[in-house]
């Protein structure tokens, strides 16, 4: 969905405060923090432009605030780049610290005592309406701290003009069809490439994650994080016969996600594994590409995906704030405001309710089914920061002459040796 583990922060970094109707600098927060009836929202932006992230959260805010006079609402916003990086930071005092924050691993913070329960801050019928498997993600040793916000499934997004070209008759539901499929897209010439394999930084370890999970790997065995296993070894080895075999782009290993989704609304890549984003992207960019969906190709050729969920997490500080944390969260995940709110950002729902109000919705209609057969990743686990981190800085080794053993088991290395 959504982010990836960031950078460690070295410095303070200051953030810019978009907040409905106000403007103020981000550490200028001595008065909402001791104020019971303002709480301080920090969240990304998925989307860009004036009718942006920014824009769905004040509609959320100003009708919180209409319907609950005396409560405020902050709102901070951040690009991905930067919310590690921000998130960190203003941990360092309770001053500084958020009451609510919109990220994607909370288990660290949940094992230093940071965190309220989600049933502490919602009310019972909310918590209900979250998808079981969502919700469970979210969940340590029985008890859930975080509220599933936005959530993705992947799957294959095929060009259906370059498929014909190449003389390809059906989207590849295994490895070596795909691999077939690439080769024959990829020497049609030109700019034009088989498949997109985006190996660096944010997202890396997703696209790594849908080749292990393809090869029937996991990253846990739900006690412990598994990395270095055979079934995860066949899907880095395959992610490099891709690559040796010339199926995929010019240097995967140096090649971000957004690059490859980019390329191929502008029909220079025959295959990707594409988020919900990109059909609105596609139908805002290039709205003429004739393209099709069709499951992530696996080693056998059964489905298999991966679905990340966003996360919201509630800060306990010294605990004055619970009140307005529960009454923004019960109207946020209102079957309509939430339902209206995941539908502009281009996600799945969270919800029952919302996924049931949406199912016309081209993104739910495409990304919704394969949900049943997608695995998370492991964030109940706090390891998993540090082994996200050490994919998405190691793994683009693979398509620069490094054996797939050896950069496997630096990033088990590198995990088992973090905090």
């Amino acid at each position: 969905m959504t982010g990836g583990a960031r950078r460690a922060a070295a410095i303070l970094v200051t953030p810019v405060l978009l907040a409905a109707g106000t403007a103020c600098g981000f550490a200028d927060r001595s008065a909402a923090a001791a104020d019971p009836n303002t709480i301080e929202l920090l969240a990304p932006t998925y989307r860009d432009g004036p009718s942006g992230t920014k824009t769905s959260w004040d509609r959320v805010i100003a009708g919180f605030e209409a319907g609950h006079p005396g409560l405020r609402v902050r709102l901070h916003l951040e690009s991905w780049a930067a919310m590690g990086d921000v998130v960190r930071t203003s941990l360092q005092s309770p001053r500084t610290t958020p009451d609510l924050v919109n990220f994607d691993n909370f288990a660290g913070f949940a094992r230093d005592g940071l965190l309220y329960r989600a049933a502490d801050v919602i009310s019972g019928e909310r918590l209900a309406d979250f998808q079981p498997g969502l919700a469970r993600n979210a969940t340590i040793d029985g008890v859930q701290y975080a509220l599933p916000i936005l959530a993705s499934t992947r799957t294959l997004f095929v060009n259906l003009d370059l498929m014909h070209r190449a003389g390809v008759a059906a989207p590849p539901r295994t490895w070596q069809d795909l691999l077939d499929a690439a080769r024959r897209i990829g020497a049609l010439g030109g700019d034009i490439s088989g498949y997109g394999l985006p190996l660096a930084g944010e997202g890396a370890q997703t696209e790594t994650s849908i080749w292990t999970f393809g090869a029937g790997g996991r990253w846990d065995d739900g006690r412990a994080l598994t990395i270095d296993t055979p079934a995860n070894l066949a899907g880095l080895a395959q992610m490099k016969a891709m690559v040796d075999a010339g199926a995929t782009e010019p240097n995967p290993g140096s090649t971000g996600r957004k690059d490859v989704i980019n390329a191929f609304v502008q029909g220079r890549i025959g295959m990707i594994e594409g988020l919900p984003s990109t059909i609105g992207q596609i139908a805002r960019q290039n709205p003429g590409l004739r393209y099709a969906t069709s499951a992530s190709p696996t080693k056998t050729g059964s489905p298999m995906s991966i679905a990340v969920a966003d996360q919201l997490m509630a800060f306990v500080k010294d605990g004055r704030k619970r009140g307005t944390i529960t009454a923004f969260l019960d109207y946020l995940y209102a079957p309509a405001v939430y339902s209206r709110f995941v539908a502009a950002e281009g996600f799945l729902p969270a919800t029952v309710s919302a996924t049931a109000a949406l199912r016309d919705d081209p993104v739910v209609r495409v990304f919704g089914p394969p949900l049943a057969t997608s695995r998370f990743y492991p964030v109940a686990n706090p390891k998993w920061v540090a082994a996200q981190a050490a994919i998405q800085r190691s793994v683009g080794a693979i398509a620069m002459g490094s054996r797939p053993e050896d950069v496997l088991g630096r990033i088990a290395r590198t995990t088992e040796h973090s905090r």
